[in-house]
């Protein structure tokens, strides 16, 4: 102990003896230490950290799958099948999506996040009571009561944390729910929610329609595999009971964890794997630093030795020196790491899971962990080889050089050359990489989603309430909000459905009138439009006829298809005038549907994604759905308002929103939006991975010019009276350029050759976060090594211009 605090003490003082060396050695790691602790912070919160729920280890999803697909939604028949499973599930309990919410009506409307849930959601979840209670097993029956349960937030933003809300009525849809109970502070709920309300399912219902999740709890001492055995005998009977389903379709759980991340891991992954580079090239940046600066210290250590210094202990003060440099640097990346995240997610959202459902960003022992192991393994990577070289100084020739000879040249520094290299090798990877993200993203910018988003405003309005139950009602609101929107100054168009064109989730099987089922192509998207929605997108109607206003409930049913499902399904004829009928086996929700025909064929619109093939769609007029459809849909689909304006929508928002707020009688809209900015948020992932490696290459290019530019300067330093020399003897200064210019661009060469290597191999890895890219694109290997080798090239010309620069005769006269 006593040697350490001597070790520090003098580690210290020589820091602080030379500030510029310590500054660029600090600075230098903790650039690559926080750009570490950056991305494992995210990683900790989405992948690393446990849900924030009582037993999440052993919480569950249930969904369906088949050779073909995995589905998480479900439907009711198989939300009481999986509860029937008593003896692998302690409790099953089902949840929609939050879609667009509730109306709150009456003083300030508002529209709120809700959920449906069944009454053992708050059991499953652990969700601490504040006031009241939750939902009883009476209230989640059909025609138990309109109650409510509130979110904190919501109890006191909207109420003042008054507790005499409880038992108390609001007005949700201009109808009265009681609210029952008040959740406790800190629930984090998934999704998000202000209010929940019971689903109030039929025991005995037949209804297939697939609509919400359904997460469990498996029983104490039962694993995964125990669990979806049991579910395999419960799919076989659930066949037996209702036969027009699918023989071939399973039931299965997964981790709810999994779930909820999805396929984010291998991309988070991927990019802890880059980041790492950049530390690594930290490491070699200081390691050289410290070489430069333990070759400047030669003297020293055989002065140490000859006074009886062992080997081991020069080492260990080495060695402590590099670790306070690496101590120093984390602590500084760690505060550059958690606020850059920070700004980073707000600039640019990732759309990652759990970011911004109440797990922030921020610091835990898992991301202290992190860093003080990063600054331990840094610390110990690249100190190791300048203490090991100064170990090895001999003492007798060392003391009898002079001062101005105790350097070493071009030839003396393999080390350094061979850190440099591998500084431009994985330099050169982090570049193709970012490139190759830059290419992707500008591929999905430049796919035709089939409609123009310009000068298009979006809103959202809640259809909850009885008026909006049936399919007329809403084409009634429909009808008499589009009037007045047209007859506002700057409205070209406006139309509503209940999704835009590129968000289209809902999918629903059809037949084929006259046809045997296909059971490999009877299903398609489903959606619904007002007439006028096609030309407010400037969706092109390729044949056959619009939607009209005479296409409304009563009159025979009609429906458009897109290209998509044309060549799926009618590949050598003609589609229009042929008969469909849709939803057929999804039961009561699509009662009375008729027969439709095919009268027009659209345009494909990518609603699943630019990086993804239109997929096949069937669009009805909002004036003939199914009421049965309309009612089960109500609470948790939107009424989206469509608006094209002659110029910028902006300027239309109050006007647009006074007029919908009149034709609804209070209805408030939500999420206004522009088109262009919906299509803007629609590659959130891709975004940020093109950011992220984007960074990572522009630092670790800096880095790389650093420690090109740091060699070749040091080198010509050392060599001051070798220069002076050739110059004295003739070598003119052109020659004396090409010598340096020669060597430093051999080690980038080599540096360059290397990195392609390595790129060619490591960028196989990321092909699933590409999309009209090769992982060896040609522009991307070939422009990073050009940028790449420019960057050294200015890094290696200003040592050389200064070695030209040499004045023999001084040079000389200090020999």
């Amino acid at each position: 102990m006593a040697h350490l605090r001597d070790d520090l003490r003098y580690a210290l003082q020589s820091f602080w003896k030379s500030p510029a060396f310590t500054l660029a050695a600090v600075a230098t790691l903790a650039l690559g230490i926080g750009a570490n602790t950056a991305i494992f912070s995210v990683v900790n919160a989405v992948l690393l950290k446990p849900l924030a729920y009582p037993d999440a280890d052993r919480m569950v999803e249930f969904g369906t799958r088949s050779s073909v697909i995995a589905n998480f939604l479900s439907n009711i028949p198989e939300f009481h099948a999986y509860q029937r499973q008593t003896s692998v599930f302690k409790e099953v309990a089902a949840y929609d999506n939050a879609g667009p919410g509730f109306n709150l009506t009456g003083d300030r409307p508002e529209q709120l996040r809700g959920i449906h849930v069944t009454e053992g959601y708050f059991r499953l979840y652990g969700a601490p009571i504040a006031l009241g209670r939750t939902f009883t097993p009476q209230e989640d029956q059909p025609h138990g009561g309109k109650v409510a349960v509130l979110s904190y937030g919501l109890w006191q933003r909207r109420f003042g944390g008054n507790p005499a809300i409880v038992g108390q009525s609001i007005s949700l849809g201009n109808e009265p729910y009681t609210v029952v109970g008040i959740i406790g502070q800190g629930f984090i709920a998934d999704p998000a929610a202000d209010l929940w309300l019971p689903f109030q399912f039929e025991p005995a219902s037949q209804d297939m329609n697939n609509f919400f999740q359904i997460a469990g709890l498996l029983q104490p001492g039962v694993s995964f595999e125990q669990a979806n055995a049991q579910l395999k005998l419960a799919a076989f009977q659930f066949h037996r009971d209702f036969p027009s389903t699918d023989p071939h379709v399973e039931f299965h759980i997964e981790p709810l964890r999994d779930s909820i991340v999805g396929d984010v891991r291998k991309s988070l992954l991927i990019l802890l794997g880059a980041v790492s580079l950049v530390l690594l090239i930290a490491c070699a940046n200081v390691a050289n630093l410290l070489l430069v600066r333990a070759t400047g210290r030669r003297r020293e250590f055989a002065i140490r030795a000859a006074l009886g210094a062992s080997r081991g202990r020069i080492i260990r003060q080495l060695l402590t020196e590099s670790l306070l440099l690496a101590i120093a640097g984390s602590i500084l990346g760690l505060a550059l790491g958690i606020s850059g995240v920070r700004a980073l997610l707000a600039f640019s959202p990732a759309g990652l899971p759990r970011i911004g459902d109440g797990s922030v960003i921020g610091l835990d022992w898992r991301v202290l962990a992190f860093t003080l192991l990063a600054a331990f393994i840094t610390g110990t990577l690249f100190g190791l080889v300048p203490a090991f070289t100064a170990a090895r100084t001999d003492l007798m020739s060392t003391l009898k050089e002079s001062g101005s000879r105790s350097g070493s040249g071009f030839r003396q520094g393999k080390t350094r050359s061979l850190l440099i290299i591998t500084e431009v090798s994985l330099a050169l990877v982090l570049l193709i990489g970012s490139a190759l993200l830059i290419r992707t993203l500008a591929a999905l910018r430049g796919v035709d989603p089939g409609f123009d988003p310009r000068n298009v405003l979006t809103l959202e309005m809640s259809m909850t309430g009885p008026r909006l139950h049936t399919a007329a009602g809403v084409a009634q609101l429909s009808k008499e909000g589009r009037d007045r929107l047209n007859l506002l100054p700057g409205v070209e168009l406006s139309a509503t459905s209940v999704w835009l064109p590129n968000q289209v989730d809902d999918g629903l099987p059809f037949q084929i009138i006259g046809r045997p089922v296909d059971k490999s192509k009877a299903g398609a998207r489903f959606t619904s439009i007002s007439p006028g929605f096609l030309q407010t997108f400037k969706i092109p109607l390729l044949r056959g006829r619009d939607i009209t206003e005479n296409d409304i409930g009563g009159k025979p049913g009609v429906v458009l298809i897109n290209e998509a499902l044309a060549k799926q399904n009618w590949p050598n004829e003609d589609p229009l005038g042929q008969h469909i009928h849709i939803g057929g086996d999804i039961g009561p929700t699509f009662a009375g549907e008729t027969v439709r025909t095919i009268i027009g064929i659209v345009g494909d619109t990518h609603n699943n994604g630019l990086g993804h093939p239109a997929d096949a769609m069937m669009i009805v007029p909002t004036a003939q759905v199914p009421d049965g459809y309309q009612a089960a849909y109500s609470d948790t689909s939107a009424l989206v308002w469509v608006v094209r304006a002659h110029a910028d929508p902006h300027s239309l928002i109050p006007a647009v929103t006074e007029q919908l707020r009149i034709a609804s009688r209070g209805y408030p809209v939500a999420h206004v939006r522009t088109m262009d900015e919906v299509m803007g948020r629609s590659t959130p992932h891709e975004s940020f991975n093109m950011l992220l490696l984007s960074i990572f290459g522009l630092v670790a290019l800096v880095l790389a010019a650093i420690g090109i530019y740091g060699v070749m300067a040091y080198s010509v330093a050392q060599r001051t009276q070798e220069m002076g020399i050739r110059i004295a003897l003739g070598a003119g200064r052109g020659a004396i350029q090409k010598l340096v210019v020669w060597h430093g661009m051999k080690l980038a060469i080599l540096g360059v050759a290397v990195g392609l290597a390595a790129a060619f191999a490591l960028t196989r890895l990321m092909a699933s976060l590409l999309f009209g890219v090769h992982a060896w694109d040609p522009a991307a290997f070939l422009l990073g090594p050009i940028l790449l080798s420019a960057v050294a090239l200015i890094a290696v010309w200003l040592p050389a211009q200064r070695a030209s620069k040499v004045n023999p005769i001084e040079t000389l006269r200090t020999e």
